[in-house]
């Protein structure tokens, strides 16, 4: 029998107080080692583990890639690296997004899937969009503990019911009631089964490790898509036998059907921006020939260049209308 004492952490929008709050009872002896992924920016820097120290009893770092676990601390993934766990370490890498993210929840959790099977307990607090319901889901396949925060205890509900709707999670609670849990799981005794055997899991951990055989590996688990990924350029392949849809390309770029959404929104946003801009300067090039026409007296050709100024302000026009209601439309499909 072993000791369920791995925990692993994931948060979004809302997240650095649910992290607080939860954090703050645990006990200075507490028998686990937690660890922590907060999405963040990739040129910030992150005061997070200063912030959780202060909060409650345990020492909480941004860990050294290879560092031994140790019992009774908190690891917090640093800005722009996967944190991961690897066989008794801790791993720091700078491998492909998932999920538009690096860190990235999903990594994390499917290494504590893959090393740790009944020992790890995985939680889902508050955020956005989809991160972390793949992760989740492995872990519970591997026979650990999925728990939630309750979306109506959650800032942002997205990722809590994201979780709740395509994995059989066990606890769902309030974060202030998640602590107590945690203390009452930690204290069971499970019975190991090894390290993952699925080769999807242990290849997709790989891939986030960077392990290039994993990366160069033409065997891939789904079909070509028909869709690009946002980041690279490379085909999308579809994740056959997966009880959520997702995507990954060659170099390991990852998204969720949510997430990938998403990119594709900003891109096309992108796109209208920059034609709008390219339409508008258009317009001002127009008019300064407009100007000089007419101060040499080409009235004809000085009418052709307005024409052409009103014909490119309209079709910019035309853009802006489509990015405003766009936006309109994203905001009221999430509100829903």
């Amino acid at each position: 029998m072993a000791e369920r004492n791995i925990i692993v952490i994931g948060c979004s929008v809302g997240g650095v107080e649910a992290l607080q709050r939860l954090v703050a009872p645990l006990p200075k002896d507490f028998p686990a080692a937690l660890f922590v992924v907060l999405h963040l920016a990739p040129q910030s820097t992150s005061v997070l583990p200063n912030i959780l120290a202060r909060a409650g009893s345990l020492p909480a770092v941004h860990p050294e890639d290879g560092e031994r676990i140790r019992i009774g601390r908190i690891y917090v993934a640093p800005p722009d690296n996967h944190l991961l766990i690897e066989d008794g370490k801790v791993r720091i890498l700078r491998g492909p997004r998932e999920n538009r993210h690096r860190p990235a929840i999903d990594p994390l959790f499917r290494s504590a899937a893959r090393w740790y099977g009944p020992r790890a307990i995985g939680v889902v607090l508050t955020g956005a969009l989809d991160d972390g319901t793949a992760g989740l889901l492995a872990i519970k396949k591997r026979g650990g503990i999925a728990m939630v925060q309750d979306p109506m205890d959650a800032f942002c509900a997205d990722m809590p019911r994201s979780a709740m709707e395509t994995v059989a999670v066990d606890y769902v609670a309030g974060v202030d009631r998640i602590p107590e849990l945690l203390q009452e799981l930690v204290s069971v005794k499970v019975q190991e089964n090894g390290t993952g055997k699925s080769s999807r899991l242990n290849k997709e951990t790989d891939i986030a490790e960077l392990d290039m055989h994993a990366v160069e590996d033409e065997n891939r688990p789904g079909n070509p898509s028909q869709f690009a990924c946002p980041e690279c350029g490379g085909v999308l392949w579809e994740m056959d036998g997966e009880e959520m849809l997702r995507f990954r390309c060659r170099v390991g770029h990852a998204y969720t059907a949510g997430s990938l959404g998403v990119e594709q929104t900003e891109s096309v946003e992108g796109a209208l921006w920059a034609a709008m801009r390219a339409l508008e300067e258009g317009a001002s090039l127009a008019r300064r020939m407009e100007e000089r026409a007419g101060r040499g007296k080409h009235s004809h050709m000085a009418g052709r260049y307005r024409e052409r100024a009103e014909s490119k302000m309209q079709q910019a026009e035309v853009l802006r209308k489509l990015i405003v209601e766009g936006k309109d439309e994203l905001v009221e499909a999430e509100a829903s």
